[in-house]
């Protein structure tokens, strides 16, 4: 899946009428990138009037309570309900064919994910889920550069993504099991394990192991500075709020990865992608990158570069990719059936931790 700059579009405006089902926070950013990049949002479905009431007013659009009757009036949807909900909406889009962007991650299970691919694989819509990090310039240039081979082979990445008080709104879907299918781990753990899997070039994956812990986030003595929700307390917490794994792909090519809403150390975003030529080290969230390498050209020597480049807006780029590939008729190559390898790490990482072992994965 290729970064599309937005100087090469040529979108016609009137090409796909677009809707958005779950018009909260997620809804709203993605409604905002459609606007700029002039794509035709007619409308938009949710359970809670409130959030309908905002969302019409807010770009004057039809809004509905039942998806069916969104469905009626648009070619394209985008998906951004809590993750127990991805299925029914993501099924019932791929049996009217239509295109489909679902956030992430896949499902709240790894056998709703199984179910939402074997839909989509029946579909003549588009699906691209929603790992927006991958259109980063920082790492679409590491990307660029491996496929050059300037890197060598790949045989192991470092992929962090920790934040030191980040819980999303404690008493939200988001920290409740049932409805999220986990905490940090399935949150923002999906997107380090697709960045790894996505460098690595999807190899198939032979073992995990890890441990997901819940240490905050069910206590009265949480302590923040801030909080992306509302705060309504530890009852009902019973998510992880760090996983800490190890996966071995086929090759022993490896990715070890360190994820956490909530932990006594200093926030990382840092991804190191270690090659037997030379090295790749970037941060997520600031864009820094640099390579690192050894020579023995005269003297004996190690290089390390630092790279510059412009921070984007990595979901505007996910959508032009969404909407061009609908233009051409080029649908994102294998992106379901990476999103569910996604969920099958997610699950391996959870069933290793409560099983207190190694947890092999089939092919």
């Amino acid at each position: 899946m290729g970064h599309t700059e937005a100087r090469t579009m040529t979108l016609d405006r009137n090409d796909v009428r677009t809707g958005i089902i779950g018009l909260g926070n997620i809804g709203q950013y993605h409604a905002e990138r459609l606007v700029d990049l002039g794509i035709p949002l007619v409308g938009g479905m949710d359970v809670a009037p409130d959030a309908r009431s905002r969302f019409a007013r807010r770009y004057d659009v039809d809004v509905y309570e039942d998806h069916q009757e969104l469905y009626d009036t648009i070619d394209a949807v985008i998906i951004t309900t809590p993750n127990k909900y991805h299925e029914e909406y993501a099924i019932d889009a791929f049996d009217r064919d239509l295109h489909v962007l679902l956030e992430k991650p896949l499902a709240h299970s790894l056998e709703s994910a199984e179910r939402i691919a074997a839909a989509a694989g029946e579909s003549d819509g588009h699906c691209m889920v929603g790992f927006n990090n991958r259109f980063a310039n920082a790492v679409q240039i590491v990307h660029n550069r491996i496929a050059r081979g300037e890197l060598g082979e790949i045989t192991h990445i470092e992929a962090n993504y920790v934040r030191r008080r980040g819980i999303p709104g404690r008493g939200s879907w988001f920290t409740r099991r049932k409805i999220a299918g986990g905490g940090a781990l399935i949150d923002l753990g999906v997107h380090a394990v697709d960045l790894a899997l996505f460098l690595l070039d999807y190899p198939d994956l032979t073992e995990v192991t890890g441990v997901a812990r819940g240490e905050f986030g069910a206590s009265d003595e949480y302590a923040y500075l801030e909080m992306w929700g509302e705060d309504a307390g530890p009852a009902g917490f019973d998510v992880d709020d760090s996983a800490s794994a190890f996966v071995r792909c086929r090759g022993n090519r490896t990715i070890s990865l360190e994820v956490a809403w909530a932990t006594n150390r200093p926030a990382n975003h840092e991804f190191v992608v270690r090659g037997t030529e030379s090295a790749a080290r970037f941060d997520l969230l600031e864009g820094d990158l640099s390579v690192h390498s050894a020579s023995t050209t005269g003297p004996d020597h190690l290089e390390n570069t630092t790279i510059e480049t412009r921070q984007n807006d990595t979901h505007s780029a996910e959508q032009r990719a969404f909407f061009e590939g609908i233009r051409r008729d080029d649908p994102p190559e294998h992106s379901i059936e990476q999103a569910l390898a996604v969920q099958e790490v997610i699950e391996a990482i959870y069933r290793s931790s409560e099983a207190g072992k190694t947890i092999a994965v089939e092919e």
